[in-house]
């Protein structure tokens, strides 16, 4: 996509937000159901992904790992804003690889010590641009992308998150 197309496929949204805030908050969501095992099924935009166990908690490696997502949900954003960062800047990318690491330590998740902190840490996000573009242009483009990526926002900055149960009993007849 051209820096141009972009700009026209933005600016209606744009103008939009602006003369109705409102119009520009909007709800995501994502679903589940168990499955077989230790399993749930999340409805994708491409079908269904069913997540289970890593195999240092006990899984078989046949199912994926939602730690993983969440770094491929990282990776995803961050190159589709890269993307859309360098189009808007009229920088020119040859090639772009986008990775991202993190620490978990399965003691934590495990219950073997209080000690391990539950979940991902020490998150590493790599960014390997071929380019011809200057040293202050590539600065610019990875600060931009860094400030718009939504995922990466969201895991720096994490929002009031509140969990809440339904509990649903059958009737007998």
């Amino acid at each position: 996509m051209e820096k141009q197309q972009l700009r026209e496929i933005q600016a209606p949204l744009k103008t939009k937000y602006i003369d109705d805030p409102g119009s520009a908050s909007v709800t995501l969501r994502a679903t589940g159901d168990l499955g077989k095992g230790i399993a749930c099924k999340v409805k994708t935009g491409s079908g269904l992904a069913e997540a289970g166990l890593h195999p240092a908690s006990g899984g078989d490696g046949t199912q994926l790992c939602s730690g993983d997502m969440l770094l491929e949900a990282l990776v995803a954003c961050a190159g589709v804003t890269l993307g859309a960062v360098s189009t808007a800047l009229g920088i020119s990318l040859r090639d772009a690889k986008v990775s991202a690491e993190g620490d978990l330590d399965f003691r934590g998740t495990l219950a073997i010590t209080n000690e391990a902190p539950v979940g991902l840490n020490n998150i590493r996000l790599t960014f390997t641009l071929d380019t011809d573009a200057s040293k202050e242009s590539l600065d610019k483009l990875i600060e931009l992308t860094e400030r718009y990526c939504v995922v990466l926002q969201t895991i720096k900055h994490p929002p009031h998150i509140a969990v809440t149960s339904e509990l649903r009993f059958k009737q007998e007849v």
